[in-house]
């Protein structure tokens, strides 16, 4: 089962996808939030390359791992993008995973400049990854 992986910003959105047996997450692209959020064309181009049966989306938890008003802001949002594309939704902790894109764009000798474009969709990854690993180990792998 092949999901689709964002990480929802207010200016973008990171876009990861898993590959078909739903084993491994990697990065695809990042898009304006306006243009997911309108589900316009560009998107639609994702979905339609990717094919995805499922929408996974970043739930940014506080530290203490409650929901605050971003977090609020992130389910209607992807609930309305559910609605729109037909696709179940499920929700993962995206807690930190900002930072640690960051940290491997540094490993990889990246600059602050350089990564702008690239921290959303590697976030977007490894949140996806980690909700990958999450089901394969509860044996809700298909």
């Amino acid at each position: 089962m092949r999901a689709l992986a964002l990480d929802i910003g207010e200016v973008r959105v990171g876009v990861a996808v898993s590959d078909l047996q739903g084993k491994v997450a990697s990065p695809v692209c990042v898009l304006p939030a306006a243009e997911v959020e309108a589900v316009a064309a560009p998107f639609r181009r994702v979905l339609e390359d990717w094919d995805p049966e499922l929408l996974v989306c970043g739930l940014p938890l506080t530290l203490a791992g409650e929901e605050g008003p971003q977090a609020q802001r992130i389910r209607k949002l992807a609930t309305t993008l559910s609605d729109k594309t037909g696709l179940p939704l499920e929700y993962v902790d995206e807690r930190l995973t900002s930072s640690e894109a960051k940290r491997i764009l540094r490993a990889q000798g990246l600059n602050e400049k350089s990564m702008r474009g690239k921290v959303d969709m590697v976030a977007a990854s490894l949140m996806l990854q980690a909700w990958l690993d999450s089901r394969r180990a509860d044996g809700r792998e298909e």
